[in-house]
């Protein structure tokens, strides 16, 4: 939109709406990440990762330890319910292998 063009009510959205397009054709839409604390074992990812069709891809997050610090996390990338079942597929390793217990 030029300067010198007339503004009529609701052109304050035209710029989201053209970046709402370019998410559209974004390749990742409709993917979802599980993001993968530190301390995971690579066989259990590799494993998640074999048997649910996910890509494992990294993510910049915020860690606070003493200050905040931000890191690269690993992410199995893929489909919701994939996701969901690699998150219950992990935990449940994790959990046969150091004896988690889940409170209700």
């Amino acid at each position: 939109m030029a300067i010198n063009e007339p503004k009529n009510i609701g052109d304050e959205f035209i710029e989201e709406t053209e970046e709402m397009a370019k998410e559209q054709d974004n390749p990742k839409a409709g993917l979802y990440d599980l993001v993968l604390p530190p301390g995971v074992p690579q066989k259990v990812i590799v494993e998640a990762m074999e048997k649910f069709n996910l890509e494992v891809a990294t993510r910049k997050c915020d860690l606070k330890t003493i200050e905040v610090d931000t890191e690269n996390l690993l992410v199995l990338r893929g489909e919701l319910n994939e996701v969901n079942n690699a998150h219950d597929y992990i935990y449940q390793k994790m959990s046969e292998k150091y004896n988690y217990k889940r409170q209700i």
